[in-house]
């Protein structure tokens, strides 16, 4: 119960007058800058790089607005107020992978790519066989990525305004079509940005009215949360009790940031490398300060509402920080953080929308079936198809997966990232000897390795599929499928040498770190 014994009266899952306001509000401000971007979309630059006219400043922000998905805003917090401390695993895993990114992958992709990161896998390597890999990992990463985000939207619509599921994943689905088609990266970009300093400002004010209630001092925050739910709350032990899950899962959720289509993508929008580093270092303590408050929200859902009542809206614990927001700031409150929350998805989902199409419209298109000989106006309307395609098979597989756990969803994209993508991305700008079978091997194995390993795990097999017992005990693969992915791209690389390939390196290395000949 909470401190004082209230029960509390939640107008979640009955429409508001704020909520309905502050979302009206939202929308339409985005739609009015699809319409600007619209105007200035016309190649295919424009389209999937926004012209590479974006600052670092605002590329650091719009980074930051495509990591804080509705998994960093409802799930960290849920996590923390029903798990105490182990839900900041999350929280740090996502966190440090900001550095890793900026030293190993930044500016080899700014200078070596295009438009999406199988033009630097396929660098020096042969076209075919790579980009068809590259755009499976791709789509693959990006499909169970936004699966998580619509059904996480359709839940949040549900309970905000009180309309169906499935009317909720459709109106989602039309708005971020709309953002897309018509203003490509230029509108998904400054969608991002907005919903970025929305959210840091929704969540710095909630954290302050967290703290106001125990005096702005974090300890009796702690004492309040020991008193109520027992000092194990504040120690590790309650999420991940085996040291190999908590290194598998470490693994995936830091190194899956380095294989995530719809981040990567976002380092063709600036002009030059020395401008990818920077907005990854805006990026990293923009996404810093929220991980550092977000547990706060958790723990003071927890003292404040309980863990009842919590339980009682959403039984993953999603709707802890729209019940704390409603509780410190009423009703309007509620709607703001609501409307925020909604923002979040609809842009995360807008930039997953995106990559996908990308990966479709550029690697495979483009770049195979043309032969890189189409026109800005094929590229262009090919891209706007392969989006349209993308955008209803995502709000389909939103509505197939409702009441479903989609914690497995997020585990599973982080898990395919760092185990299809990053490996082979990494080694094809480190290591000489690389080879296009190579490339191949460690992205098919590592998408369906760890695919495999997901769904006869205990995640899916039994919380899922219910049944009685998992055919293996790791929640986590990616220690085994990332492991799995390196060892057989060196594997099959050695077995296949590949001297063209070599002999291009100097070439890449001269490319990479200068950026001579960058686009």
């Amino acid at each position: 119960m909470p401190p004082g014994g209230q029960i509390i009266e939640t107008k979640l899952g009955s429409p508001n007058a704020a909520s309905i306001f502050f979302f009206f509000v939202i929308v339409v401000v985005t739609l009015i800058i699809t319409y600007w971007a619209a105007k200035r979309t016309k190649t295919s630059k424009e389209f999937y790089a926004a012209g590479r006219s974006v600052s670092a400043a605002q590329n650091g922000l719009a980074l930051a607005g495509d990591y804080m998905s509705a998994a960093s805003f409802l799930g960290i917090s849920g996590m923390v107020a029903l798990k105490g401390y182990d839900g900041m695993i999350y929280a740090t895993g996502w966190l440090v992978g900001w550095p890793a990114l900026m030293f190993l992958i930044a500016e080899p992709l700014r200078n070596l790519g295009k438009f999406t990161f199988s033009d630097v896998v396929a660098f020096r390597l042969q076209q075919g066989p790579v980009r068809v890999a590259c755009a499976i990992g791709g789509i693959l990463t990006v499909l169970t990525y936004t699966i998580a985000q619509m059904v996480g939207s359709g839940a949040l619509i549900r309970l905000m305004f009180g309309i169906p599921y499935e009317m909720a994943e459709i109106i989602v689905g039309a708005v971020m079509l709309a953002y897309v088609l018509f203003g490509g990266m230029i509108a998904t970009t400054w969608v991002q940005i907005i919903k970025a300093c929305l959210l840091i400002f929704g969540v710095s004010v909630l954290t302050l009215l967290v703290l106001s209630r125990f005096g702005f001092n974090p300890a009796e925050l702690y004492a309040a949360v020991a008193t109520q739910y027992g000092q194990k709350t504040l120690e590790p032990g309650a999420l991940v009790t085996s040291p190999l899950e908590a290194v598998s899962l470490g693994l995936a959720l830091m190194l899956g940031l380095l294989g995530l289509p719809h981040i990567l993508m976002r380092f063709y929008t600036v002009p030059d490398a020395k401008a990818a580093r920077k907005s990854v270092l805006y990026a990293t303590g923009l996404i810093g300060y929220f991980y550092i408050i977000i547990p706060i929200v958790g723990f003071g859902s927890a003292a404040l509402v309980g863990r009842d009542m919590i339980l009682k809206v959403d039984k993953g614990g999603n709707m802890a920080s729209p019940l704390v927001a409603e509780l410190l700031g009423g009703t309007p409150f509620l709607g703001f953080i609501a409307a925020v929350a909604f923002a979040t998805i609809l842009a995360v989902v807008a930039g997953l929308t995106l990559a996908g199409a990308s990966a479709y419209s550029h690697d495979i298109y483009v770049s195979l079936i043309k032969k890189g000989k189409a026109t800005e106006d094929e590229q262009v309307t090919v891209a706007k198809r392969a989006t349209l395609v993308f955008g209803i098979c995502a709000v389909l597989l939103g509505i197939l997966f409702k009441g479903q756990n989609v914690a497995f969803m997020v585990g599973l994209t982080f898990s395919i990232a760092a185990s299809a993508n990053f490996p082979a991305l990494l080694m094809s700008v480190v290591w000489k000897r690389f080879t296009t079978w190579g490339a191949v091997a460690s992205i098919i194995s590592g998408a369906f390795i760890s695919i495999a390993m997901i769904v006869v795990s205990p995640t899916v097999w039994v919380d899922v599929f219910h049944n009685k017992e998992a055919l293996i005990g790791l929640k986590n693969p990616c220690i085994v499928s990332m492991t799995a992915a390196f060892a057989l791209g060196i594997i099959v690389s050695l077995l296949t040498p590949d001297l063209s390939a070599q002999a291009k390196f100097e070439d890449e290395k001269l490319r990479t770190y200068l950026g001579v000949g960058a686009e």
